[in-house]
């Protein structure tokens, strides 16, 4: 059983109110969403584990039973070519959670014309591997958002 933990401080909205077909359709996988609070701050690691891609505006990180948890920084922000974010750690790397892997301004994507909505997805679950899934409420960086069985 893994636990996923909130890579970002924010609002969980779900995966459904993501502004992207994609996420919202649940196409990458199953998880949730967050809109993030408007400040500059570091998205964490959401498991222990390896990183396995990384890009300024996403980043995938494999815990040790092979579970892949993708964090996307905003929707359509590879657009902006890594503009206002900076990474903190390379791929191939060991983190833990709650360890700063980029660091971003969710404001100055929003001004840019993106959303600065955050899916976190489960990568190759099906949706009955997830339980206790956070789609609501205010959640601070480390706070669980789902637990992948």
């Amino acid at each position: 059983m893994t636990t996923v933990t909130s890579p970002v401080a924010g609002h969980a909205i779900g995966l459904a109110a993501v502004p992207d077909p994609v996420f919202a359709g649940a196409m990458v996988g199953p998880g949730t969403a967050l809109d993030p609070v408007r400040e500059p701050a570091e998205a964490v690691a959401p498991v222990d584990g390896v990183i396995v891609s990384l890009h300024p505006h996403a980043f995938v990180v494999v815990d040790e039973q092979g579970r892949g948890v993708l964090t996307h920084l905003g929707i359509d922000t590879v657009q902006l070519n890594g503009e206002g974010f900076e990474l903190l750690v390379k791929k191939g790397d060991t983190v833990v959670r709650g360890q700063a892997v980029v660091r971003w301004d969710p404001a100055a994507v929003e001004a840019a014309g993106k959303s600065p909505v955050c899916p976190v997805v489960a990568l190759e679950a099906t949706a009955d591997c997830l339980s206790e899934l956070r789609d609501s409420g205010e959640v601070k960086t480390g706070d669980s958002l789902f637990t992948w069985k």
